[in-house]
């Protein structure tokens, strides 16, 4: 599955979204990127945003405390813990665990978010009610973004 973007002064209608809707799930995820100029991201319930862009020039663009986001960041609250990223036009395999308001993240089998906290919904949230279920979206109207596997498992009770 790969998105389509809009032309220029088009409405961005591009993100793909879930019917269903999760509160407290479990995710994994195959998602590709062609280049490092290519922006999109993984939505939680519609709501918290992790990036979905491969860097460049790692270092110097984590260093740069006003670059908005890099792979996996919890966009606009909190940088991944590690880069994890494979390289352009291969496929990033994303494993998420959301329980309530707490996030833990693996990337390519490298952890980038243990039990983090989800502070608050990021810019492109579909709503502001943050602990309701929501969708998973993938964010595609800055860029093309393919999809070839997403298998979500709801978290029912303590322990599954």
């Amino acid at each position: 599955l790969k998105n389509e973007v809009p032309a220029r002064g088009e409405r961005s209608t591009c993100n793909i979204y879930t019917k269903e809707k999760f509160k407290d799930f479990k995710a994994d995820a195959e998602i590709m990127l062609a280049s490092t100029s290519e922006n999109s991201g993984f939505y939680i319930r519609g709501r918290y945003e992790l990036q979905l862009q491969l860097a460049a020039d790692y270092d110097a663009r984590r260093a740069a405390s006003t670059y908005p986001g890099l792979l996996m960041d919890i966009y606009g609250w909190k940088r991944a813990d590690v880069y994890a990223g494979n390289p352009p036009g291969e496929w990033q395999i994303l494993n998420v665990v959301v329980v309530g308001n707490h996030i833990t993240a693996t990337l390519n089998g490298k952890r980038v978010h243990d039990n983090a906290v989800l502070p608050a919904f990021t810019g492109g949230a579909l709503d502001n009610d943050e602990l309701a279920p929501g969708p998973i979206m993938i964010q595609g109207d800055h860029s093309h973004v393919a999809l070839r596997k997403l298998v979500v498992t709801p978290i029912t009770k303590s322990g599954t």
